[in-house]
């Protein structure tokens, strides 16, 4: 396949920080949608944005929660919203809509993992539905409100190397594995910001998506302390054994996708530690050390994938409409 998935040499690295990345940038009168931006690297990059001067706006499931993690940062406003209700996602967008305010900076941040078997909404798979579901959703029904030329940033993970879209069970009603689960989701993030990046070019807006970097953060909540021993995270007494980024350097790519220069004229790219990823090797097998796998940056399963998601959720910012004859 022909594609642009190869390294840019941006200059950055693995060890860079929120604030390294978007230093030099001037955000003024920008206003970024940061959805989960008060736990992690969430919170890391709201604080990067509003101190290159961006308006952020933190749709929170945990409203209380958010506004005291965020308190004290200038600059930020907490709105209420569940990715895994739809009718949440209604509700949160009519109320920014009615502001009349544009969005310069989306970023796709909020999301859950390899977390016991859950459903929501009309029985859908929990991390499928709140990864990708939820902000497909939220980003159509905003559509009107994405500035011109805004950039638009889904946060995958390496993991979407453990399963590509599985077709014939997306909801997992034949079996559940939640490993398998959350690398479908997180390839569904990809997906999306390839389709996106198609459907709005004529609005000039582009989309990416991103490997964080492995970071110890709240997302592993769900994983039993004997699992990460198991995995070679740590040891018995609790140590790390593996060399993690720090919050700050996870949120870099992030900022990085959100704001560079580096990147202008780009899109529909997936990229890890500030720069475009090279594809994985075709013979790696499970989790490859590093790359993006071909399927998750092919434009007809990106296609699909957006035809699926605005059957079950109801919602096409880009559907044609029905002229009666």
């Amino acid at each position: 396949m022909t594609t642009a998935q190869h390294k840019i040499g941006s200059g950055f690295g693995a060890t860079t920080t929120a604030a390294e990345a978007v230093a030099g940038v001037d955000l003024t009168g920008k206003l970024a949608v940061v959805t989960g931006g008060y736990s992690g690297i969430g919170l890391e990059t709201t604080r990067a944005l509003t101190g290159a001067g961006a308006h952020v706006v933190v749709p929170a499931r945990r409203r209380a929660t958010a506004e005291e993690a965020l308190d004290g940062i200038e600059n930020v406003e907490v709105d209420e919203l569940d990715l895994g209700e739809l009718e949440s996602v209604r509700a949160f967008s009519e109320r920014f809509l009615a502001t009349g305010r544009r969005i310069d900076l989306f970023i796709a941040n909020a999301g859950i993992m390899a977390c016991p078997e859950t459903r929501v909404g009309p029985g859908w798979e929990a991390q499928f539905a709140t990864n990708h579901l939820g902000h497909f959703a939220l980003v159509n029904r905003l559509w009107p409100a994405i500035a011109e030329g805004a950039r638009v940033v889904s946060l995958s993970s390496r993991g979407h190397h453990y399963s590509p879209i599985r077709w014939d069970d997306v909801h997992f009603e034949n079996g559940y594995e939640k490993w398998q689960a959350y690398g479908q989701a997180k390839t569904a993030n990809v997906l999306f910001a390839v389709r996106l990046d198609e459907l709005g070019a004529g609005k000039g807006v582009h989309a990416f998506a991103l490997h964080p970097g492995g970071i110890m953060t709240p997302l592993q909540r769900h994983l039993p302390r004997e699992e990460m021993i198991e995995r070679g995270w740590i040891d018995e007494a609790g140590n790390y054994l593996v060399e993690f980024k720090t919050p700050e350097q996870g949120a870099a790519t992030t900022v990085w996708a959100a704001t560079s220069p580096q990147l202008a004229g780009l899109g529909g790219l997936y990229l890890e530690d500030c720069d475009v990823a090279d594809l994985a090797p075709e013979d790696a097998e499970g989790l490859a050390a590093s790359g993006v796998r071909r399927y998750a940056v092919d434009r007809e399963q990106a296609a699909r994938l957006w035809t699926l998601s605005a059957q079950l959720t109801g919602v096409d910012a880009f559907a044609q409409p029905v002229i009666a004859t």
